[in-house]
Order: C-alpha cells, then sequence, then structure tokens
C-alpha cells in the first residue's frame, strides 16, 4: 500500500509514520502545496496512493483545499468513483462544521488528535485498505 501523510506538526508526522509504515510505503509532507505536488506526481510515475492522511489546518493550503484538490486531480484522470483513493482527515479540532465539511468535500474518515491506533486500523479496515 502507498501511502501519503501531509502533516505540519513533527511529532505527529512521526507518531503516523511509524504506526502506518508497517501497512505500507509512506510518503511525508509539511504543507498542503506539498501534498498536491505529491500526489500529482503519484500519477505521473503510475504509483497512485491508496491512503491519504491529511491534517485540516497546515501552512500553505488546508487540508480541505487539499482535498477538492485531490478529488478535482482524479476526475480530471477519470478515476471511477469506487477507484478514488481514501483520504482520512486528522485534526486536533473536533468541530462538526469542520467534521462535516470534510466529509462534503470527499473525506472517508475523519479521526482526532491524539490519534487512537485502534479506531484508525477499524477504519482501514472498514475502507478495505487493510
Amino acid at each position: 500500500m502507498r501511502i501519503l501523510i501531509a502533516e505540519d506538526d513533527m511529532a505527529s508526522r512521526k507518531f503516523l509514520s511509524r504506526f502506518l509504515s508497517k501497512y505500507g510505503d509512506c510518503d511525508i509532507t509539511v504543507d498542503g502545496l506539498e501534498a498536491v505536488e505529491a500526489f500529482m506526481v503519484s500519477f505521473d510515475i503510475k504509483k497512485p496512493y491508496d491512503l491519504v492522511c491529511l491534517d485540516i489546518m497546515m501552512p500553505k493550503l488546508d487540508g480541505i483545499k487539499v482535498l477538492k484538490t485531490i478529488r478535482e486531480i482524479e476526475k480530471q484522470k477519470g478515476v471511477p468513483e469506487g477507484e478514488q483513493v481514501k483520504v482520512i482527515m486528522t485534526s486536533a479540532l473536533n468541530e462538526l462544521e469542520v467534521v462535516n465539511d470534510s466529509f462534503d468535500s470527499g473525506s472517508e474518515a475523519y479521526a482526532t488528535k491524539p490519534i487512537n491506533t485502534e479506531k484508525f486500523e477499524e477504519v482501514m479496515k472498514r475502507l478495505n485498505l487493510i
């Protein structure tokens, strides 16, 4: 499995990378623009990501804007609905409006920090990633 982790906080990046590396190869970006660039490169090299973990509050481009951009790229590339990358939004925010916005923008799941690894694995199973 190919995984993209977009997270500006070093501790969260390390935690997610360590946790998810047992499931696949992890690429890490520190801001929203890097995340979009990495996503586009994955298509160019014909190795798209299976999972993208997006922090909501990132510099340069927030996670919701990154998610909308990812979905637009997939649309332009002709990716069928069921074959789109699975996106799990991560955030310290647990406000209903933020959660709803992430789902409205096309995410499959939302995880609040600190990340509960058991719940995260359950979500990954539900998404048929593991």
